[in-house]
């Protein structure tokens, strides 16, 4: 009986890819983020219903995503 060799299988396509430039912009948009959610936990341990929740917001759904995209 022949054995199957992996050698048989058709390579899988070739595929771009996907890579982060970590520019000057992305580092500090990231840092950004950081720095958002690190005040935010901070505010929110001490009691603020208001200020904490927008900086995590914005730390979370804004800048660490744009981090990323440009």
């Amino acid at each position: 009986m022949p054995s199957k060799s992996s050698s048989s299988r058709k390579p899988a396509p070739d595929r771009e890819a996907i890579r982060i430039r970590w520019e000057r912009r992305n580092i500090g948009l990231f840092g950004g983020g950081l720095g958002a959610i690190l005040i935010g936990f901070i505010l929110l341990s001490q009691g603020s219903i208001t200020v904490a929740p927008i900086l995590l917001v914005v730390g979370y759904c804004v800048l660490i995503p744009l981090a990323f995209i440009l």
